[in-house]
């Protein structure tokens, strides 16, 4: 997997919240350890496509040109198939969070 933020920024207007611009390249086949991020995360898919389970939530398939949200603190995971995925990530969260807690 190959992930690349392409910008941190303090968010205008508000006491300690930043957003993370991300470019995140998943291969194919690959299944992501579930996680959660201190923050919101909204996602959109560049190319390939993606299965997204999120934890109480029936899984859903995000393709090509699609956008989709993991909400707060949501355990969630990715999955790809044959064509793996290109992501344009975007998270908002308080300044100086970790990025993800992975869940065992």
């Amino acid at each position: 997997m190959s992930f690349n933020n392409l910008l941190t920024s303090r968010l205008e207007g508000t006491d300690n919240t930043e957003v993370v611009v991300s470019h995140v390249v998943v291969p194919p086949g690959t299944t992501l350890p579930r996680h959660w991020h201190p923050g919101e995360e909204f996602a959109y898919i560049l190319e390939g496509s993606v299965v997204l389970w999120q934890e109480g939530q029936a899984e859903q398939v995000f393709r090509k040109g699609a956008a989709c949200m993991v909400p707060l603190k949501r355990v969630h995971t990715v999955r790809t198939g044959k064509e793996g995925a290109e992501i344009l990530v975007f998270r908002i969260h308080e300044s100086g969070q970790p990025e993800r807690v992975l869940v065992e």
